[in-house]
């Protein structure tokens, strides 16, 4: 029953696509889910995962808190961590970790306006790909929209506030070299590229926990078009 209530609904998005009187009488005959309270469901499945994404992670504490998407100290520094602490740079290493959070959730903010747009400019097609996608089609579709932009946007917030920090300068240098010669990433060398990535990691994962929570109880999304199209899938 499940398989083709899934399938009911994505022929829907499907027969809308391909349009003509062939795909109106399908989408018209799919048990009153129509394309449009389809693409609605998805926009507000959108909308509803990212505001809580934003709200969640761009206030104080938003990352550091948050043992999910905290972001650590880059692998290499991590490592040697036991060693600078031994050298009394412990104090430096935490006043670190904790610019490198703050910046996350100073930029995060930044993300709303390109998310909402983004989901003004849903398609049928994207919306096909979403309902008949796995469990983070969802994510997965912010992320393949947002990600390069809104890295974009968020660099020059991290590199503000983590600037200030004595270790950073010192870390890009060594860790600049360390790439050069092979021995790690390059995006891994750069600090700001470290924060800024770890921060678009954090936001679509929080949006992922709010895709699986519709999906798995459209209910109690509070949304009667969310209910209407993700019930459809139970």
């Amino acid at each position: 029953m499940q398989r083709r209530q899934f399938n009911h609904a994505a022929l829907v998005l499907l027969a809308s696509t391909v349009g003509g009187p062939w795909g109106r009488a399908v989408a018209q005959g799919a048990g009153g889910l129509g394309a449009e309270d389809a693409q609605k469901g998805i926009r507000a499945a959108l909308s509803a995962g990212a505001q809580v994404a934003v709200n969640q992670l761009g206030k104080a504490g938003g990352f550091l808190h948050n043992p999910k998407v905290r972001i650590p100290l880059p692998s290499v520094l991590a490592d040697v961590a036991p060693l600078l602490k031994a050298a009394g740079q412990g104090k430096r290493l935490d006043a670190l970790e904790l610019a490198m959070n703050q910046a996350a959730e100073q930029a995060v903010p930044l993300a709303a306006d390109l998310l909402q747009r983004t989901i003004a400019q849903l398609s049928l097609a994207d919306a096909h790909r979403i309902l008949t996608g796995g469990d983070t089609s969802v994510t997965d579709f912010f992320a393949d929209k947002t990600r390069e932009p809104l890295g974009a946007q968020f660099l020059p917030v991290v590199k503000k506030a983590t600037e200030g920090v004595q270790l950073a300068d010192k870390y890009d240098a060594v860790a600049g070299r360390a790439a050069k010669l092979g021995l790690m990433k390059r995006d891994d060398a750069n600090l700001n590229a470290h924060v800024t990535n770890k921060a678009l990691d954090g936001l679509y994962a929080v949006i992922a926990d709010e895709e699986r929570k519709i999906r798995q109880n459209p209910a109690q999304a509070g949304s009667a078009v969310l209910q209407k199209v993700f019930g459809a899938l139970r």
